[in-house]
């Protein structure tokens, strides 16, 4: 009997373990649901709202075009980053009771302000940012070649507690899910693992395997078992998270065209990837092939910049940015069928393009200099 109960104690750690590594808890997984799996019900009817029914609660300002932006595990912080090689870090709640107050602006300070940190540490452009899967770290990568971990949970924080130097400007990073390891792409087409504790750097032992052309995006499996690399040369790359050597390599994966994003579906069997052909596509990882195109963005094919397409936190829309028209296209995720278009009022290309992991929010990051915050109000019966 004591031998039982002691198991089945360790069973419940176990399952606050695998929680806490979502960082969802029991009630958030039945909002947000499995996510994604064409295996079963293809014609699900979708519980999450429509991306065009998202509306502007927030917007932030820096003093240059705004190109990086994350949100925290919890979907409680975002942070922002931009040319002016700043870092904002803001509060969503904060945000949401500033919507209520109209003609808020950015400039006021004080309590209940949104921007509860700003830092100051890089000496060029901030390209990418990531929070630590379960610490309060800010990880943020630059054109100065330099990645910088922030301890944001001191309020006078304006400088990194570690930096990691490379030699090439960086272009993506991806925190290992138990948040020991950090993998970054460059300008170089050879990937970098780093212990970020050690900042030992790692790389793939045959030259074979790595990328022709500068990476443009990396992404963790939330398992941890494999991530995925995108590059200029138009290939995308599944690596072994283990051995560090490539296990999969879709040629051409937009026909020639550069790829821009990848990201994994939460159950880690499907990758969601965007190219400068202006198509999303949906890769089964079991078959090696193209599942889903979902098409019919942007009146100009060819996309200037790099762009991302993702999940909504349901897994039931897939949304892309179009860069002409600055409108955000959305699609149904299972059988691809247009949805309305949601025009993000901003007066450049968005650089950036980041959602909320457990609730109906994203944000917008764009050359304008600004970021805005989206969050759809009136949830269904409310």
């Amino acid at each position: 009997m004591s031998v039982v109960t002691k198991g089945l104690q360790h069973e419940t750690d176990r399952q606050k373990e695998s929680e806490q590594a979502l960082n969802l808890n029991p009630i958030q997984q039945m909002l947000i649901g499995p996510g994604i799996d064409l295996e079963f019900e293809t014609n699900v009817i979708c519980t999450a709202p429509e991306p065009s029914l998202y509306e502007t609660v927030y917007v932030t300002s820096h003093k240059g075009a705004c190109r990086a932006g994350a949100f925290s595990p919890d979907g409680q912080l975002i942070a922002t980053g931009s040319s002016d090689a700043s870092i904002k870090i803001l509060d969503v709640e904060r945000m949401l009771a500033k919507a209520h107050d109209i003609g808020s602006t950015d400039n006021q300070e004080g309590q209940g302000h949104p921007v509860i940190r700003t830092l100051y540490d890089h000496l060029e452009e901030v390209t990418c940012l990531e929070f630590h899967p379960n610490k309060p770290i800010l990880a943020s990568g630059s054109r100065d070649c330099h990645v910088k971990l922030f301890d944001y949970s001191k309020t006078s924080v304006k400088k990194a507690f570690k930096t990691i130097n490379d030699v090439e400007p960086i272009t993506c990073i991806s925190f290992h899910p138990l948040g020991d390891f950090i993998v970054m792409g460059t300008n170089s087409p050879v990937i970098r693992l780093y212990d970020i504790n050690t900042v030992q750097c790692y790389v793939c032992s045959l030259p074979s395997h790595q990328h022709t052309g500068p990476v443009t995006s990396i992404k963790y499996e939330p398992s941890a078992r494999y991530f995925v690399s995108s590059s200029r040369d138009g290939s995308i790359k599944l690596w072994d998270a283990v051995s560090n050597k490539c296990v999969n390599t879709f040629e051409k994966a937009h026909d020639g065209s550069q790829v821009c994003s990848v990201t994994f579906s939460r159950n880690g069997k499907y990758i969601l990837s965007s190219g400068k052909d202006s198509l999303v596509k949906l890769w089964e990882l079991s078959t090696s092939r193209c599942l889903i195109a979902y098409t019919g963005a942007g009146t100009t094919g060819k996309q200037e910049h790099r762009t991302q397409a993702l999940f909504n936190h349901t897994e039931e829309y897939v949304m892309f940015p179009d860069e002409a028209t600055t409108s955000l296209c959305a699609w149904n995720a299972r059988n691809a069928s247009r949805q309305q278009l949601l025009s993000l009022g901003h007066n450049g290309p968005i650089r950036s393009i980041v959602h909320s992991p457990n609730s109906a929010a994203f944000l917008t990051c764009s050359d304008d200099f600004r970021a805005r915050f989206w969050y759809r109000k009136h949830l269904i019966g409310a």
